[in-house]
């Protein structure tokens, strides 16, 4: 992220994902509330995925600033955060006007140009011609299934935050070795990031982990503290690791 200060207020854009290992950024973004006059100004046009996780960290970093007489606002976003926004019924939180400024109201169709930038059905790509209105249904399916991962992973990250502190307290991990720990396991093994915690935290009723298991979660453990052996970011590894 970026941080630019802008008379009492900072200009924060952030690009990548927001989920679960975005959580780090909670105490730097903290410090720059605490700095900041009036709050903090999010631009999160260069965010490509959000879920509940990476929603719950700005619903945080806003509860601070209400605690403080500040505020935080979502100043622009792209679909993939406005969509979130939507479906949880936190714009009106989030925002100033109910809708970022400078962002386009959700594509109805939801037909993605080859640029990658989604667009209404009213305006066709250049050289094609006008197709009709995405039927009601299919929009409906989308949002259903938006809605279902959304489900899933509230209903995951419990586990897998009881996992990471699983691991903090046996090994004396900090929050992001412990991640590392998770993600490195998950990779090694194959195995979903959802399904490792799961397991993980089965063993403190006495189950005990697959042998493979436990021989990679040892090895990441080792390599925790090993700068050059952690993941750089959660956004690295494979998409399983986001239920």
């Amino acid at each position: 992220m970026d941080v630019v200060p802008d008379g009492d207020r900072m200009t924060v854009t952030m690009w990548g994902e927001l989920d679960l290992g975005s959580r780090r950024l909670l105490p730097e973004l903290y410090d720059m509330l605490t700095l900041s006059g009036g709050g903090i100004d999010l631009h999160l046009d260069a965010v490509g995925f959000c879920d509940c996780s990476g929603l719950n960290a700005l619903l945080e970093l806003h509860d601070r600033a209400v605690d403080q007489g500040k505020s935080v606002v979502v100043r622009s976003c792209g679909v993939a955060v406005e969509r979130v926004l939507d479906l949880t019924g936190t714009r009106g939180t989030l925002t100033d006007s109910g809708r970022p400024e400078g962002a386009a109201p959700p594509a109805p169709s939801g037909t993605t140009s080859p640029s990658g930038t989604t667009m209404s059905s009213t305006t066709p790509p250049s050289g094609t011609a006008p197709s009709g209105p995405t039927p009601p249904e299919e929009d409906g399916q989308v949002l259903r299934a938006e809605v279902a991962q959304l489900r899933r992973a509230m209903q995951t990250r419990p586990t897998i935050d009881l996992a990471r502190g699983i691991l903090m307290a046996s090994f004396g991990l900090t929050p992001e070795a412990a991640w590392s720990v998770l993600v490195r396991t998950s990779q090694n093994t194959n195995t979903k990031l959802h399904e490792l915690a799961h397991d993980l935290v089965g063993t403190v009723r006495g189950t005990t982990l697959p042998e493979q298991v436990q021989r990679q979660l040892g090895a990441a453990v080792a390599g925790a503290n090993r700068p050059d052996e952690v993941p750089a970011s959660p956004a690295g590894g494979p998409a399983e690791q986001r239920d």
